[in-house]
């Protein structure tokens, strides 16, 4: 990935992870969190550890992250595009669909 690549990667991703990590911590460690998105007979669920990948990336400096965080920058991006136009009719508050968004970093009510 060239410098351009990394940079648009980046701006994508802080567009639309628009939780703060505290905010996202303090989800992650909620039981709706838990038990949003699909995991392997009682594991954690992608989205679960994803969250917990974006919480690290948010934290690192931008000259500090690696092509393996900015791989996982474009897979949260391509995510958060893909369920946001799914998006259910009605009201979307306390909707798996909303906690499983919330597990990568996007909160829809925000």
């Amino acid at each position: 990935m060239d410098d351009d690549e990394r940079k648009e990667t980046r701006d994508a991703f802080h567009e639309l992870v628009n939780m703060k990590s505290a905010e996202l911590e303090r989800w992650l460690a909620s039981e709706q969190s838990r038990n949003a998105g699909q995991a392997e007979e009682g594991g954690e669920s992608t989205g679960h550890a994803s969250g917990r990948r974006i919480l690290e990336i948010l934290r690192t400096r931008k000259g500090d992250l690696s092509d393996d965080d900015h791989q996982h920058m474009r897979k949260v991006v391509g995510y958060v595009r893909r369920h946001l136009a799914q998006r259910p009719s009605g009201d979307v508050r306390d909707t798996r669909w909303r906690y499983s968004l919330m597990n990568w970093g996007h909160d829809p009510l925000a």
